[in-house]
């Protein structure tokens, strides 16, 4: 039996990296999967390369109507709605806080909060009818901590993102729906790449150099890959996590847990050198 055998999903920027990774396991997990994204061509191929069990909506989820439909389509192909993963997102603006453009600014908000708040919207109807429900939103480490990011304004909306969940989690917990997010670390996506205003083609080429680049970032010796967060998801949106609510999942290697203690042990040693030399 799969951990998701009977459940319905939504999933939200589903046309690559973390989103693209979390259909394909939650299909192999036993779900039905409804999934979104702006780029019809690459949606239309997944859902054809997952079978009767996935169904593809284009869809841009700061728009409401599109949401609204979205969900919909969960409730009318499958009949229910168990799970829904706000993973949609992207880059904001870079760059310090004098040079911050108001548009640019609105619109990472809107990519990055508004999305999740009409997600959470929509779903909840469906979920307080059947009694029952998962909804998981995407964080970050950059909205635990500053300096996680390019982009303030990224890591304010995740702040907001991880606020927002906790908050909806106490009012929708009384009707039996559970929401968390899960906050990923360094995790070898194209999302660098378009940060840094590689365009979408370039940058979903960029993995495995973020593979390299992390590597040692954090105590776990590898980069995280989009599975580890897409595994992460398959807990919560689970019976396992059945008295998990408005909690933050940190899948981060422990990047954002302190000083790595081989850095920390070559620091001792520098000091003690540097205090040697100066007793001489």
């Amino acid at each position: 039996m799969g951990r998701l055998d009977g459940k319905v999903a939504v999933i939200t920027g589903a046309t690559s990296g973390i989103g693209l990774r979390t259909a394909e396991i939650f299909v192999a997990e036993g779900a039905k999967v409804v999934i979104a994204g702006r780029r019809k061509a690459e949606g239309e191929a997944l859902a054809a390369s997952l079978g009767s069990a996935c169904a593809f909506r284009q869809t841009d989820v700061t728009v409401e109507d599109q949401v609204r439909s979205l969900i919909g389509l969960a409730v009318e192909k499958f009949g229910r709605i168990d799970c829904l993963f706000n993973n949609a997102g992207g880059p904001a603006q870079t760059g310090g806080i004098e040079g911050l453009e108001v548009e640019r600014f609105d619109a990472g908000m809107a990519t990055l909060v508004r999305s999740v708040m009409l997600g959470m919207k929509h779903a909840a109807p469906h979920m307080k009818k059947q009694g029952s429900g998962s909804i998981i939103n995407n964080g970050s480490i950059a909205g635990r901590l500053a300096g996680f990011s390019s982009s303030l304004i990224y890591g304010a909306a995740k702040a907001a993102v991880i606020h927002l969940t906790k908050c909806v989690a106490m009012e929708l917990g009384e009707s039996n729906i559970r929401v968390n997010s899960i906050s990923p670390g360094a995790i070898a996506t194209g999302i660098f790449g378009k940060a840094l205003g590689l365009s979408v083609e370039a940058a979903e080429k960029t993995p495995d150099a973020m593979r390299e680049i992390y590597k040692t970032a954090q105590p776990i010796p590898r980069t995280g890959l989009p599975e580890d967060i897409a595994h992460a998801a398959v807990f919560l949106a689970s019976d396992e996590s059945s008295f998990i609510n408005g909690h933050d999942l940190v899948v981060d290697g422990a990047i954002t847990g302190g000083r790595n203690w081989t850095a920390q042990q070559q620091g001792y040693v520098a000091l003690r050198k540097a205090f040697d030399q100066g007793a001489g």
